[in-house]
């Protein structure tokens, strides 16, 4: 058999530059022109959970990829554990269950765990971006 050579992995900003949507991204062109720091801007989000704005200020910083998915990764994690607490605590203020909220913190750290092998994530579907909507705010 042949040896079949191997392809370069894709860089970091072009695996995820097209899950960014034109809304965030021009939110972020505004912050970065008004001087915004790009990597402060980008560790705001990671902690706060919010990993569709900490991958767009992400994709404007300059720092080595494993460091991008690193954080990104962070991010997703720490929404899925913000997401648990909600459910958690919403289960026992209404006594039933929120399965998928628990769902969808399963996929945020399967997304974490495909950053930190070096692979895309997995669009977020519609549900799953209106549940975030409802429990973040």
């Amino acid at each position: 058999m042949p040896d079949t050579p191997m392809l370069p992995a894709a860089s970091f900003n072009d695996q995820h530059r097209v899950l960014v949507k034109e809304a965030i991204r021009e939110l972020i062109e505004k912050a970065l022109e008004g001087g915004a720091d790009a990597m402060a801007m980008a560790q705001v989000y990671t902690e706060k959970g919010k990993p569709e704005f900490a991958l767009a200020y992400l994709l404007r910083c300059d720092l080595p990829d494993q460091e991008k998915r690193d954080l990104l990764a962070s991010a997703y994690e720490t929404r899925a554990t913000h997401s648990e607490e909600w459910a958690r605590t919403s289960e026992a203020r209404y006594n039933r269950p929120f399965p998928l909220v628990h769902l969808e913190a399963q996929r945020d750290r399967s997304n974490a765990r495909l950053l930190r092998a070096g692979k895309a994530v997995r669009k977020e579907s519609r549900a799953a971006r209106q549940l975030n909507l409802s429990i973040n705010n």
